[in-house]
């Protein structure tokens, strides 16, 4: 379609009649309109860019959900180096990505299985992608290496977390995203050119499958090749709670994960300024499609939330604050993959099933004696895999063909009158990402093993890593200022003692 805004010297002169000066007249106006429309194509660009980075920052900020989070999930003798890790999956993250990643990535034209161009982002930008783009497609990259820290905490050396961060985020999960989102991917439902899989493709929009299942089944084989933290299951097999040290930590985490994934699901559309060309409804247009992504974010949060509340109470008795904030992220987890293309009510149904997936998948891991300190293998490779499956089902038509454009016939939801085709192809994503990072990550994590650089030893777990590894606790918990006057802080238990303390020393004792 012609560029409305577009001037043509030859369509003006037949109406400025014989006058003499009539082409001079017409170069003059189709000049001015044609300044007017460059004025208007640089607004669009930067107010594209300027949502793209926006939401990279607000993806950027889960890292500091993330950090919140595991630190207050692990016991405080082990604070300090899990908020290491969580620091260095950004850094290691930042450089592989920048080297490799985003080539392997987004690196088209290319075929179906991995990118060529753009490795340490030569030949950048272009007029598809920007600097903008990289920075978001980073901050995802490091959200799956930081779900894969979680399922391995209080137990892994350092440097085993700088070797699996730097080759999640610098090779598998870049080919897994390849497939799924890049233009040249095999099984991409936004694929340009040729056939698409079962005429679909797989609908992941945000990342359930690529960024949260990448980072749980990571974490999973991380975890079955460590084997359970000591003392997780006692001597008959059952299980032990080695429970968090802080309910304020991971509540905060889980608030700043909330307000980040509003830049992770919405920000997906990559661009807010497009209409979507309805007569009847000219308000309408890629910014109303941008909200309703944030409402049934919101929603399938939220019922995931007070469906694990209220779950958790009939199972166990009490209202339990970490359990609602893990079943809360669940339904987050899961609504990522179809969030842009779903009813808000059926987002409810989707947290709704989320939270029973993450209780299911927890009662489960006891039972095996799987032990995963965060639940991530649970909540991001359970849940996410609930959230593939999901789309398939649910996907309406209208905004399937708004998201992805071009293809009036492709399938959609089976329970919206769709098909199966859909669903078909979630399930071959879903063993698709499960055989590929098996594949990958297993061996690494396997090999890491046998050579000693996985797991910590007996002393130093049992010790903690803070103090064993990291030089010291993450708390302070005496005053090391010998000259200091405030009282020392031990970490005696707490007790009767006949020692009064500075502040109550009884006036003249000892006098």
């Amino acid at each position: 379609m012609a560029d409305p805004m577009s001037c043509s010297a030859a369509d003006l002169l037949p109406l400025l009649g014989a006058d003499p000066n009539a082409t001079l007249t017409a170069a003059f106006i189709c000049g001015r309109f044609d300044a007017v429309s460059a004025k208007l194509s640089d607004a669009t660009y930067a107010i594209d860019n300027t949502y793209l980075l926006f939401s990279a920052y607000l993806v950027f900020a889960m890292q500091l959900g993330f950090a919140m989070l595991c630190a207050g999930s692990v016991r405080a003798k082990n604070t300090m180096n899990i908020m290491l890790t969580n620091v260095l999956d950004a850094a290691a993250g930042g450089l592989s990505y920048y080297l490799f990643g985003y080539a392997f990535a987004f690196g088209g034209p290319s075929n179906g299985f991995i990118g060529k161009h753009f490795f340490a982002l030569s030949d950048f930008p272009t007029a598809g992608f920007d600097y903008s783009f990289f920075l978001y497609q980073w901050a995802f990259a490091i959200a799956a290496a930081g779900i894969t820290s979680g399922s391995i905490a209080e137990r892994t050396q350092f440097v085993a977390y700088l070797i699996y961060s730097t080759f999640l985020t610098g090779f598998v999960y870049p080919i897994a995203s390849h497939w799924f989102w890049s233009g040249d991917g095999w099984a991409a439902a936004a694929k340009t050119s040729g056939d698409l899989l079962f005429g679909s493709g797989a609908i992941d929009f945000a990342g359930s499958g690529v960024v949260h299942m990448v980072g749980g089944v990571a974490g999973l084989w991380g975890a079955l090749i460590e084997g359970p933290r000591i003392g997780r299951f006692d001597k008959t097999g059952r299980s032990v709670a080695l429970r968090g040290h802080s309910a304020s930590l991971v509540v905060l985490g889980t608030f700043l994960l909330w307000f980040g994934w509003y830049g992770f699901n919405p920000g997906s559309f990559l661009t807010i300024v497009k209409s979507f060309g309805l007569a009847d409804k000219p308000y309408y247009g890629q910014w109303s499609a941008i909200g309703r992504t944030a409402v049934t974010t919101t929603l399938a949060g939220s019922t995931a939330a007070l469906t694990t509340l209220f779950g958790r109470r009939l199972l166990v008795g009490h209202w339990n604050v970490m359990d609602v904030c893990n079943g809360l992220l669940g339904g987050f987890a899961a609504i990522t993959s179809g969030c842009s293309v779903v009813e808000p009510w059926a987002a409810m149904v989707c947290g709704f099933v989320a939270a029973w997936v993450l209780i299911g998948l927890n009662k489960l891991a006891d039972k095996l004696k799987y032990d995963d300190p965060l639940e991530a293998a649970q909540l991001h490779g359970g849940c996410g895999a609930w959230g593939l499956l999901f789309t398939g089902l649910f996907a309406k038509k209208i905004y399937v063909n708004e998201v992805y454009p071009g293809r009036p016939d492709r399938p959609y939801g089976l329970f919206m009158g769709g098909g199966g085709k859909l669903l078909a192809a979630q399930l071959v994503q879903i063993l698709v990402v499960f055989g590929w990072v098996t594949v990958t990550m297993a061996p690494l994590f396997l090999v890491l093993h046998k050579i000693g650089l996985l797991r910590v030893s007996y002393k130093d777990e049992t010790a903690g890593m803070d103090l064993a590894r990291h030089g010291g606790m993450a708390y302070v918990y005496q005053d090391e200022d010998e000259n200091s006057a405030l009282p020392n802080f031990n970490q005696n238990q707490a007790g009767p003692s006949d020692t009064s303390t500075p502040e109550h020393t009884p006036r003249g004792a000892g006098v």
